[in-house]
Formats: structure tokens, C-alpha cells, sequence
């Protein structure tokens, strides 16, 4: 996730800089056309780039404005992970009968490995990483006879809230309550999933990117009567501006594929470590997750 620092100046030029060197080229090589087939060519009028940019601006807009939801529905999914990680130990804490301190601390390790497991999942990473300490040697070895780890993890909180509830140490309604916010994780890692797996279309990515081209090559024609020192530096702020939108927008819409630009899944589980470790009263508890220079992953 983008931080409200100085983002260096690198990093941008890297997000275009492919499309730098085509525009580039496109100028100079329309510039130098013109100059051969000018007799030849018609007349281009300001207004048709000018139309080109507006049509531009507007599928931006929307770009953008799709690719900020799904971002902030992530966001939100992720939210809910805290307020629901924080609730299943109060609950456990609360509702089992005294004497299960040992079973509550291992549910709320779990439950702090699923957090870093489902972050590592969707990020296409190991999903092992991150849990020593955290998991038996048993729970390790059951996770690994899973595709879907996160969710074996859930099977096992289901599991030991059932042998809570065989050996009279919850009863019925407590048991509800407790099954009602593991459902809402289980729920909460299906929207994860949902959305990392829903693609944002490609030919609407495509298409844009090919009509910025299509503006510079118009604008180009139409400035013919401009110097070249002045008219290709002009075409290329234009369209960077276009395609530094069009990257943000392309970034922001993919929150899990391990960016700067994504949803701080890592920050958000260390966060949900050092909440549930203060609720099993520890006081050796890990320091928040720093930032890098401009962004928390």
C-alpha cells in the first residue's frame, strides 16, 4: 500500500518506461513522414486528437473508479479479518469453560498463521512462510495435504471448537457463536479469493493503450507545422500522463499481486499478531511491520 511519502521518481519512470521509448520512436518517426508526404498527406485538425483525449480522459475515469473498488473492497475484506481475528479470541476466551488456556492459545496461533497464510496465498507466495512458532508439527503436516491451506486451517479451528463442545467445555449457544465468526472468516477468504482471481478485462486494457497510441500519432499529424525540439518533448508529457493513469489504474485493480500498490496484507496480519498476543496477556510481542520508503506491504 502506497504511503503519503515522497514516491521516488524511479519508481514511476519504471512503471512507463517501455512506453516511453514507443512513443518515442512513434514521434520521431511520424515527424519524419510528415516532414517526406507532407504534399501528400490531408490536413489533420486539432479536434480530431483533441476528441481522441476526451474519449481517453472518460474510459480513464471509469477505469480508474472500477479499479479503485475492487482495491477498497479488498481493503474492506481485509478490515473485517482484523475485526473478526480479534472477536474469535474474545469469544474463546469469554465462552470456554476455565482450565482451556492451552486450547485457546493454539486456536489464537492458528488463527494468527491463517492471517499470514491467506496473505502469502493471494500473493502467490509460499504460504508456509511466516508460521514458525505458530503451528504444531501435526497442524503442519495436515496443511500440507491441502491445496487450499488457509482453508484446511479453518477446518481445524471447526475441529478443536467441536472437541471443545464434545467435552463439555462449550455449550450449544457458545459453540453458535463461535461457528458464526468462523463462518465470517471463511467468508471474508472467499472475497479474497474472488477477487483475485476475477480477471479486470484485458481487451478494455488493451484497447485503451492502443488509443493513447492512436492520439499521440493524430496530435503528432496535426502539429506538423510545429518545431520538432518542441513538439516531441510536448507529446511525450501528454502521453505519459495517459499512461502513468492508465498504470495506476491498472495496478490498483489487481490488490493482491504483491505491488507497492497492494492492500498491506502483511502490515494487517502483524497488527492481528500483536492484538491476539495481548489478549493471551504475552508481553513479548513482535514490533509492527515498517514500511519500505513509500509503501507497506
Amino acid at each position: 500500500m502506497l504511503l503519503n511519502k515522497k514516491v521516488p521518481v524511479a519508481y514511476i519512470i519504471n512503471k512507463v518506461k517501455f512506453e516511453f521509448i514507443f512513443v518515442l520512436i512513434i514521434s520521431i518517426c511520424v515527424l519524419f513522414l510528415t516532414d517526406i508526404f507532407q504534399d501528400i498527406l490531408p490536413e489533420m485538425p486539432l479536434t480530431v486528437p483533441a476528441f481522441i483525449g476526451t474519449a481517453i480522459s472518460i474510459l480513464l475515469s471509469f477505469k480508474l473508479n472500477q479499479s479503485y473498488d475492487r482495491w477498497w473492497e479488498a481493503r474492506k475484506v481485509w478490515g473485517s479479518i482484523v475485526n473478526d481475528s480479534r472477536s474469535f479470541v474474545i469469544q474463546l476466551q469469554m465462552l470456554a469453560a476455565k482450565g482451556n488456556e492451552t486450547a485457546i492459545r493454539t486456536i489464537a496461533y492458528r488463527q494468527i498463521a491463517w492471517c499470514y497464510c491467506l496473505g502469502q496465498s493471494l500473493r502467490g507466495l509460499n504460504p508456509l512462510d511466516n508460521l514458525e512458532g505458530l503451528l504444531s508439527a501435526e497442524d503442519l503436516a495436515a496443511m500440507k495435504l491441502h491445496n487450499n491451506k488457509s482453508l484446511a486451517l479453518l477446518q481445524m479451528h471447526g475441529r478443536d471448537i467441536k472437541e471443545l463442545k464434545e467435552n463439555n467445555q462449550l455449550d450449544i449457544f457458545s459453540q453458535v457463536q463461535l461457528d458464526s465468526t468462523l463462518v465470517r472468516l471463511c467468508e471474508a477468504q472467499g472475497k479474497a479469493e474472488r477477487i483475485k482471481s476475477t480477471v479486470f478485462p484485458v481487451t478494455y486494457r488493451l484497447f485503451l493503450h492502443y488509443i493513447i497510441y492512436l492520439f499521440v500519432i493524430t496530435l503528432s499529424i496535426s502539429l506538423e507545422d510545429v518545431a520538432g525540439y518542441f513538439e516531441i518533448p510536448l507529446l511525450m508529457v501528454l502521453s505519459m500522463a495517459f499512461f502513468l493513469l492508465e498504470k495506476s489504474a491498472t495496478h490498483m485493480q489487481d490488490p493482491f499481486e504483491n505491488r507497492p500498490t497492494d492492500t498491506a496484507m502483511t502490515a494487517i496480519a502483524r497488527t492481528i499478531e500483536i492484538n491476539i498476543r495481548q489478549l493471551l496477556k504475552e508481553t513479548d510481542v513482535p514490533a509492527p511491520h515498517q514500511p519500505e520508503v513509500f509503501y507497506l506491504s
